[in-house]
């Protein structure tokens, strides 16, 4: 057994070993269990949060659930709806690496740095950390946005260098890689139709950050697509869709690969909600129009981690 072999005073040992402690090891590796720290909830946010109003930041904000500072929608990722006002202006300096916006509607520009490009309806966009960024509203403008600051936070990191230049995929380009995508002859036996946004300079993980994936699917009139889970929160935006379109969500499957016990999330356009890390969801629609999701993720650093461990059910 290795022991000290020099004498240290006695305030600096007292200092040094202040804030110390030692568990016994099952009864303390999964404190989620032992309900030492929460779960991630189910919780979904409707599109009257935003509808008008001033020009303001409508943070989803879960951080009382977590335990942890807020603003915060998972451990990890905070996502907000944007409103600007016509003419009005909004600045974000948020301490995160990435952020990613989608367009929910009007126009306006963005600027960062030396980069600055327009926005419209149905538009992403990245940004990274480290700088300021400033929306400007043409017609009033809402927007989804979700950052990777509560990772940050819990690092006690500062002082972000930037991985990636500000990136727009437009409106026109996405919804034409999804029509691809959803028009292909096994499309309608594949677990998700999506199309997720890429970034050169992360070729390993194929997300739109090193830090954040962001996907655009759609769910076909009278279809079902078949339970799938992984281990990154999903902070999910329904960009279209009717009465009649859900998501089931639940821990386990039965023995017919359907969730078992699930909670149901009924669809509103315009609407957010969580999906927590590791539980199975499935998608329907019961309806006669397309419906269309985005769930932002984490993903991009649970892949990097080796850690997401994306799984479908068959």
């Amino acid at each position: 057994m290795l022991t000290r072999t020099s004498p240290t005073p006695p305030a600096e040992l007292a200092a040094a070993t202040a804030d110390a402690q030692y568990f016994e090891y099952t009864s303390s590796a999964n404190p989620i269990g032992a309900k030492l720290i929460s779960r991630v909830p189910f919780r979904s946010f409707q599109p009257s949060l935003y509808a008008d109003g001033a020009t303001r930041i409508v943070p989803l904000d879960l951080s009382a659930d977590l335990g942890c500072l807020g603003p915060a929608t998972g451990p990890g990722l905070s996502a907000s709806f944007l409103r600007i006002n016509a003419a009005e202006a909004l600045t974000l300096a948020p301490n995160a690496t990435s952020q990613v916006c989608y367009v929910i509607s009007g126009t306006g520009s963005v600027a960062q740095g030396e980069s600055r490009f327009p926005f419209a309806q149905g538009d992403f966009f990245t940004l990274p950390g480290g700088d300021t960024a400033v929306f400007t509203a043409d017609a009033t403008a809402t927007l989804y946005y979700v950052n990777d600051a509560p990772l940050l936070t819990y690092l006690g990191t500062t002082g972000v260098q930037p991985r990636f230049a500000p990136t727009l995929y437009p409106a026109a380009q996405t919804q034409a890689e999804l029509r691809k995508v959803s028009e292909e002859a096994n499309a309608g036996l594949r677990n998700r139709i999506s199309v997720l946004m890429g970034n050169v300079n992360f070729p390993q993980t194929r997300t739109v950050t090193h830090v954040l994936w962001a996907m655009f699917g759609i769910v076909p009139p009278h279809s079902v697509q078949k339970p799938h889970r992984h281990q990154s929160i999903a902070l999910d935006f329904i960009a279209g869709g009717n009465p009649g379109v859900y998501t089931l969500v639940g821990t386990e499957l039965d023995e017919n690969g359907n969730i078992a016990n699930p909670t149901r999330v009924d669809w509103e356009a315009g609407m957010a909600f969580v999906t927590p890390p590791g539980y199975w969801h499935a998608h329907f629609n019961e309806t006669d129009e397309s419906a269309y999701v985005i769930p932002i993720q984490d993903a991009g650093l649970q892949t990097w981690l080796r850690t997401l461990d994306i799984r479908f059910a068959r």
